[in-house]
């Protein structure tokens, strides 16, 4: 297959252009960039720096003991942080394979992972969290980590969230343009992508367990006709799972890859994974009972680390 009919063959750069300079889609770049730097950087930076005064939001510890059987893996920071490439190249995807005909629909791709940074940080105004990440600078990417990260918007993960919305839009996106049979190998494609994402957020200790159920639970919340109860818990059957197998029906080469940097593939013993599998799936069915029927979406996951407090 190579690239060639790989979203990941797709440049960010030509999204990043067109996105900004087409008159239909700049006002919805400008949202979208606008609300991240906002919610992510700007806020958790501020954050921070009250907190150093004393004057912050709670911090919370969010760890939790299986995250001590999963290894320390660096080689996964390429994945991890490529999930902004993750997304961007989407809609360069279909803005230079449908042109105008995919105006409208990236142009509500880009406002909707824009609103998500708004959305996950209701949570991070009344509670903060982080986890235990050891100091590893070796590589130039954990540096700049270390530098610009101050790791403290664990719950939920906006890695997630974002993997998630990604493929899932993908897949809705196609679906308005009548491809979802053409684009079936692109929808696994970036579905497995997502989970790659999801997955090296562990393996560079980024995150806990208990992140990827908060993420479920606030994406499911954010938009339950996107990510129903019933695809996030899929998901989670699938995420350690390997990439499907080729499908003559989908012409899906053999050579399809869950992600491109993926090297090497970590393995988790088997009782392991059901043990990690098994508590998330327990955790975000807890958060959705939980969920109060009318009130803020986020108070089960405020209340779960009210105790975890520093």
């Amino acid at each position: 297959m190579g690239y060639k009919d790989s979203v990941y063959g797709e440049s960010s750069l030509y999204a990043f252009f067109k996105t900004a300079f087409v008159p239909a889609l700049r006002p919805a770049f400008i949202k979208c960039v606008s609300s991240i730097v906002f919610n992510f950087f700007l806020r958790q930076w501020h954050l921070a720096f009250l907190g150093r005064l004393g004057r912050g939001v709670p911090v919370s510890d969010v760890d939790h003991p299986l995250d001590g059987k999963i290894p320390f893996a660096p080689s996964w920071v390429a994945v991890y942080m490529d999930f902004s490439n993750f997304w961007i190249r989407m809609a360069a995807f279909f803005l230079r394979r449908f042109g105008r005909l995919a105006h409208a629909p990236v142009a509500d791709f880009l406002l909707s992972t824009g609103r998500l940074y708004a959305f996950a940080a209701r949570t991070y105004r009344r509670n903060l969290s982080t986890t235990a990440r050891p100091f590893y600078i070796a590589r130039p990417r954990f540096f700049l980590i270390h530098l610009l990260d101050p790791h403290l918007m664990c719950i939920p993960s906006l890695h997630i969230m974002v993997a998630i919305n990604s493929y899932a839009s993908f897949a809705a996106i196609a679906r308005a343009l009548g491809q979802e049979e053409n684009l079936a190998r692109q929808i696994i494609e970036v579905r497995q992508g997502a989970m790659s994402i999801s997955r090296s957020i562990l393996f560079v200790k980024q995150h806990s367990v208990n992140c990827i159920a908060a993420s479920l639970y606030a994406m499911h919340c954010f938009d339950p006709a996107l990510f129903p109860e019933g695809e996030a818990e899929a998901f989670l059957a699938e995420l350690f799972a390997p990439p499907p197998p080729p499908d003559k029906n989908l012409t899906i080469p053999a050579d399809c890859k869950t992600h491109p940097s993926v090297s090497p593939d970590t393995e988790l013993a088997s009782d392991v994974q059901a043990e990690i599998t098994g508590h998330i799936l327990s955790l975000y069915r807890r958060f959705l009972a939980q969920r109060p029927a009318a009130g803020p979406w986020e108070e089960p996951l405020v209340s779960f680390m009210k105790p975890l407090r520093r």
